[in-house]
């Protein structure tokens, strides 16, 4: 080894860039204390408006925020894809979102970078009923369990609070996560894709402020929410959530027609309630199972069909930027 050859020093490594991203739809009284106090923990605050018709965009502008705006309003969950593109365009470490109704304290932002800054997480979901500090009112608490449990059946990850909008997310997460949701629902399918992607997910602790008139109904938010994660379950798990009731009812209705058999043998009288539960039985299994089937092998397609766009993305981004930094 040459011994005149200098190497230099290593310098400490630069420290990551946060990005905090607000969606948000006409709050125009909130969204400037909200930009203001998180600038204070992180780097730079991104604001997605979703087509609101008040000043919030010249408010978020006016507290210091870069704003993505959408014509229109187009929902929670394309909001959430803004932010999180966004996310990435600013090359961030890591990528915070919280709303921008002043519901999230920003002073808990550093409580969200701590498992991703530790390397013990991809993502972090602030979670409301962790310890028990926010004290949110009974139906809410209801409402959210069902929504917790169908989740965590549908994804194959259970988490105490599914509906959080409060999270951080890694720079791997934000290249790994695609979502499709256009409404409230993106929250239960971020804990799909998350699983679908082999993330590390986990909760702190949160409190949030239920201070403010409601924008929307409880019931209906609930309702939607459960009948998009139906959906999400049945585009994951087909044969599970049609097959196998289809086999139950399959067999349900052999046992029926065995039963008819019986009876005619005895008695050589038709019964035709007894005929009438297998012809139905039997025809709504196997529906249910043809439909399982069907599913599956579009699920099949779909993911092979994405596998080989994602990579030919890959080869393309590699090919004309091969010195960009890779996440």
């Amino acid at each position: 080894m040459n011994e005149n050859l200098v190497v230099p020093a290593q310098g400490p490594s630069p420290p990551p860039k946060i990005v905090a991203a607000i969606p948000c739809y006409n709050e125009e009284r909130c969204i400037g204390s909200v930009v203001i106090k998180t600038k204070k923990y992180v780097n730079s605050v991104v604001v997605i408006d979703d087509g609101s018709s008040d000043s919030t965009v010249e408010v978020a502008s006016g507290a210091g925020a870069l704003v993505r705006g959408h014509i229109q309003n187009r929902g929670y969950g394309v909001a959430i894809r803004s932010a999180l593109a966004a996310g990435r365009e600013l090359d961030a470490d890591i990528l915070v979102i919280l709303d921008g109704d002043g519901q999230h304290d920003p002073a808990q932002i550093p409580g969200l970078l701590k498992p991703i800054l530790d390397g013990e997480a991809d993502m972090v979901v602030g979670s409301r009923f962790l310890d028990g500090r926010t004290k949110s009112p009974l139906y809410r608490r209801f409402g959210q369990r069902v929504l917790n449990t169908a989740t965590a059946v549908g994804s194959g990850q259970s988490l105490s609070d599914s509906q959080s909008g409060f999270r951080a997310y890694s720079a791997k997460a934000l290249e790994a996560l695609s979502l499709s949701e256009s409404g409230m629902a993106v929250s239960s399918e971020l804990q799909f894709a998350a699983g679908r992607s082999g993330l590390r997910v986990t909760e702190v602790p949160i409190s949030v402020s239920y201070e403010g008139e409601l924008k929307r109904s409880p019931i209906a938010h609930g309702v939607s929410v459960l009948t998009r994660v139906t959906v999400l379950f049945s585009l994951r798990q087909p044969l599970v959530l049609f097959g196998l009731p289809g086999f139950a009812m399959v067999i349900a209705g052999l046992i029926f027609g065995a039963r008819v058999l019986t009876i005619y043998s005895n008695t050589r009288e038709l019964a035709l309630g007894n005929a009438l539960g297998t012809i139905l039985l039997t025809l709504a299994g196997l529906l249910a199972i043809f439909a399982a089937l069907m599913l599956q092998a579009m699920k099949e397609l779909m993911r092979g069909g994405a596998a080989e766009m994602v990579k030919e993305v890959k080869e393309a981004i590699a090919r004309k930027s091969p010195g960009k930094r890779k996440q």
